[in-house]
């Protein structure tokens, strides 16, 4: 924040040129730590599955308008509130649903089928609540998602297919790489957003936790009313209320508004996994009673 140059420009390179490639090695990273099993889900759990998929586009996108609304936001900063909202959840929803012991097998299907639908649910979603805020090109932005996402997932989903435990190296070195690439995302467009995030840094934070606690306080009671499990409802809850911020910072670069339209993904994003493994810790030490039978979840999910 206070020395933001070296992480804007070297030289002549542009840092953000970086967050594209990165983003496209997490999602390859992603897509090896999945199978086509992961689809199966949808079969076996048609219900907690569509449940889990309506609320998934529903919520977040019209809470994250509504905050926009609420705390008038500069309109490239709304938009990108709207734009986390609009995305599908990632691994760390994967994750955190295994350290709650909630149902592992439905939110990695929730994950798969969420980022399968998301060039056609985001780009719909963004022009239709955030066109008043900035320009909204709809098949730009699902080519945009397509190739950031699923080329990426398909590439590690055909590489873990082949190769599945035979590159051990590979496999131990993955949750590392995204790990790092996160950060080096999250850094680079908080020194292209320094000045903003100087001006309204302090009300991002603030509408980051708003906007996360309503999506899991939102994903858990409608799942209660639809009447899953509870296990199936703690699921639900992690898996709208945590969104795939690397995805949205993505879209933001490829508008060309990554200074701007990127500045929420970046903020909601750490405080996303910080809130996300306080709830499935408190809930982990709540057991359900559910008896549910899952396989264990591949290493590569659990050590991401």
């Amino acid at each position: 924040m206070f020395h933001p140059g070296p992480f804007q420009q070297i030289g002549n390179f542009k840092m953000s040129v970086l967050i594209v490639p990165l983003l496209q090695i997490i999602m390859f990273g992603m897509g090896t730590a999945m199978s086509l099993k992961d689809f199966v889900g949808v079969i076996k759990m048609p219900k907690s599955v569509g449940i889990g998929i309506l609320c998934q586009f529903t919520i977040m996108p019209f809470v994250g308008f509504a905050i926009a609304k609420l705390f008038a936001f500069p309109p490239e900063i709304a938009a990108g509130v709207i734009l986390i909202g609009s995305s599908p959840s990632g691994l760390a929803s994967n994750v955190m649903s295994y350290l709650a012991k909630a149902n592992v097998a439905l939110s990695v299907t929730l994950t798969a089928v969420a980022t399968l639908i998301a060039p056609i649910m985001t780009p719909l979603l963004m022009k239709w609540l955030a066109a008043q805020y900035v320009p909204i090109e709809f098949w730009s932005m699902m080519w945009s998602i397509i190739k950031i996402v699923i080329i990426p997932i398909i590439g590690g989903l055909l590489f873990n297919h082949f190769f599945h435990g035979k590159v051990k190296w590979l496999d131990d070195a993955m949750p590392i790489v995204s790990m790092a690439g996160i950060a080096i995302i999250i850094t680079i467009i908080t020194a292209a957003g320094r000045d903003s995030l100087l001006t309204i840094g302090l009300a991002l934070i603030v509408a980051a936790i708003l906007h996360n606690g309503l999506g899991y306080l939102l994903g858990y009671i409608l799942a209660r009313l639809f009447k899953l499990p509870e296990r199936d409802c703690r699921t639900v809850a992690l898996e709208v209320g945590m969104q795939n911020g690397g995805l949205a910072s993505g879209i933001a670069l490829e508008m060309g508004k990554v200074a701007t339209v990127g500045l929420a993904p970046a903020v909601f994003g750490p405080w996303m996994n910080i809130s996300g493994g306080s709830l499935a810790s408190w809930w982990r030490e709540r057991p359900t009673g559910d008896e549910i039978d899952e396989e264990e979840p591949d290493e590569q999910i659990v050590g991401t």
